[in-house]
């Protein structure tokens, strides 16, 4: 056996700094982090080849004074804490004192930094963890780093790092998760000369998401609010129709800090369970508030995962917020029609007008200012040109003349409010000003409300499954299937928690031979079953005698659906679920029983399953994500058959 020596303190640096630096996102990470700590309100990331050939991080904050320089490389040497009792109340994104030692002991290393108070700055190199060059220097307010060939001392850490694209795109991302964790402070990230990213820093989250996500997803937003016993959630969360193939797309932060987290992302995905399609993930953008007390984040190196005191009343907190986001809306699905792109010579010469009336309302409209630029002369004059194009439709309509759609306007009413415009940025330079914000009546009757159904046209069923009815200026089409597992399944927990419910005995009784995970389930929720009409007897041995069932339940009561249903009920009993996500689970079964599709109902039939769509909480998906309804206007019908262009 060798003999044990003590290591260098090189290389001791160099082990280390595998557990925090695994790739230039971490040398991003780190250093941002920092910048956030100290104050700053911009901070620019700069990158060359991925970041592996040169990171440029730079900020406004508080800068390092030059007697503080030296020390800061030095491992575990820190400003966020003095003792282990602070850990319990950290408020910082860093606080180990591992980052700057472990960057500077794998690349080049520099830094310009200046406090406010200092008249001269200060430049420190240190390459391989080797001091070269402590000195003074002309520099800004905050804190330089330049961060160059990093693991060129360690080629064996430097050869598994992937292509220069795939390390910028890691880079990318976490810029993406940052900005919308601080929306308050600005943020630039530019790779290979490009801009990628540039926030305002106006502290208005929805502009962010604008900036990362694009139009489409910040206009299919809804507001996610929640305050209780010191745990408050604030954000966004996005309406089904924006669901993704992974998680990726969940973001959420515990106090401004990005985690990930099997309770929180349970508790999302459980909240979306009735709006999404298996196998899809929502898109969320959650803000966390909670004591430092009541959230260890000094659990893993890189401080991406984090234990908390009280799981359960966590999981509770994000599921009420999200779905009370989600049931804030009605969200029936719109159907659009393609515009045909062949126009036959008879419509030319009217397509092509207005057209020409488009390019020349182009023209008059305002050049946007330089950069980073609103001013007031911008403003009037985008203000003048919508007037007069609202004075100018109205002609129109007065002549009857046909209208562009994207020019078309709704007059103002009472009731009536303005969603606020994502205000220009420096990111939207040199492209057209963004159309008009909608307006939004919040007194319009919805299809799904009682006081509707008398207005209801039927017009008869398609394929067997789908029923179309008129309401208004809308056509409304209706999935019969995905209707009736709605109602069934809203039936049944509404019966578990009245207690009225009617069992159905069965003879001879169907009896369910058990594994031990599958008889502990049925022990541990039995009660739940009860609740809703199940009759179990025990017959030892892990047999069990099912003498009732449910009475919509009756016609589909088989073995199989019952095993079904203990299998994924197991699943749970490591987790400690609430009472009502487990009923919602056990509710479940009863969309076997719904009608199928290809099945003729009668019209009175499906006026009555219309009319029980009326009165439930949530009408608008069934229990497995599927839309029941969609709608398609009657304009859209028009434009169609070319009734209008």
């Amino acid at each position: 056996m060798n003999k044990i020596q003590v290591l260098d303190s090189i290389t001791i640096d160099k082990i280390a700094a595998g557990e925090v630096i695994e790739r230039p996102a971490s040398v991003v990470k780190e250093l941002v982090e920092n910048a956030i700590d100290a104050g700053a309100t911009s901070v620019t990331v700069e990158i060359k080849d991925g970041g592996i050939t040169f990171i440029r991080i730079a900020d406004n904050g508080c800068g390092i004074a030059k007697e503080d320089v030296r020390p800061a490389f030095y491992r575990h040497s820190t400003s966020k804490i003095r003792s282990v009792d602070d850990l319990s109340y950290i408020h910082s994104l860093g606080f180990r004192g591992e980052a700057l030692s472990s960057i500077a002991a794998v690349s080049q290393t520099e830094l310009l930094t200046k406090t406010r108070e200092d008249e001269f700055g200060t430049r420190y190199m240190i390459n391989g963890g080797k001091e070269e060059r402590l000195e003074e220097a002309s520099a800004p307010d905050g804190t330089s780093f330049f961060i160059r060939q990093l693991f060129y001392n360690i080629p064996a850490r430097r050869k598994f790092l992937k292509t220069a694209m795939t390390e910028a795109s890691h880079v990318g991302e976490l810029m993406n998760r940052i900005a919308l964790s601080h929306p308050e402070i600005s943020f630039r990230f530019i790779n290979n000369g490009q801009p990628k990213l540039h926030t305002s820093g106006n502290g208005q989250l929805k502009d962010v998401i604008y900036h990362i996500y694009g139009r489409d997803v910040a206009d299919n937003l809804f507001p996610a609010e929640y305050e209780k016993n010191g745990l408050r959630i604030t954000g966004f969360i996005g309406a089904p129709l924006i669901s993704r193939g992974n998680r990726n797309f969940e973001n959420y932060f515990v106090n401004c800090r990005y985690i990930k987290s099997q309770v929180i992302y349970k508790s999302i995905e459980d909240a979306y369970k009735d709006f999404t399609m298996q196998h899809r993930f929502p898109f969320t953008v959650l803000h966390i508030g909670m004591s430092g007390e009541d959230v260890d984040v000094n659990v893993h190196p890189a401080k991406m995962e984090v234990r908390f005191h009280n799981q359960q009343e966590l999981y509770q907190a994000v599921y009420e917020a999200v779905d009370k986001g989600l049931r804030g809306k009605e969200l029936i699905p719109k159907v659009t029609v393609d515009v045909p792109k062949a126009v036959d010579a008879g419509k030319k010469a009217q397509a092509e007008k207005p057209e020409r009336e488009e390019k020349q309302v182009q023209a008059e409209k305002p050049a946007p200012p330089p950069a980073g630029e609103r001013d007031l002369d911008y403003f009037m004059a985008e203000m003048k040109r919508r007037v007069h194009s609202y004075h100018e439709e109205n002609s129109r309509k007065e002549k009857k003349q046909p209208l562009r759609e994207e020019k078309q306007k709704q007059p103002y009413q009472a009731g009536m409010v303005r969603e606020p415009e994502i205000p220009y940025r420096e990111k939207d330079a040199g492209k057209p000003p963004q159309e008009p914000a909608k307006q939004l009546d919040l007194f319009e009757e919805r299809f799904l409300e009682r006081k509707a159904q008398a207005e209801h046209k039927l017009i008869g069923q398609v394929f067997d499954t789908y029923w179309l009815v008129e309401y208004h200026e809308n056509l409304y089409i209706i999935d019969q299937h995905a209707a009736h597992e709605r109602v069934l399944y809203e039936k049944t927990l509404s019966g578990m928690n009245t207690r009225e419910f009617t069992s159905q005995m069965i003879s001879p009784p169907i009896v369910l031979n058990l594994t031990m995970q599958e008889q502990e389930a049925l022990v541990r929720f039995e009660d739940r079953f009860t609740r809703i009409g199940f009759e179990f007897e025990e017959f030892g041995q892990g047999s069990y005698a099912v003498r009732a069932v449910p009475g919509n339940l009756f016609s589909i009561a088989k073995k199989e659906l019952l095993l079904d249903m203990l299998d994924s009920l197991s699943d749970e009993l490591g987790r400690n679920l609430a009472p009502e996500l487990i009923d919602e689970k056990i509710a479940s079964m009863s969309c076997k029983a719904a009608v199928k599709g290809n099945r003729r109902l009668s019209a009175a039939e499906a006026d009555a399953l219309i009319g029980e769509l009326l009165v439930l909480e949530n009408p608008y998906h069934c229990p497995h994500g599927r839309p029941t309804i969609i709608s398609m206007s009657k304009r859209e019908l028009e434009k169609k058959f070319k009734r209008i262009v």
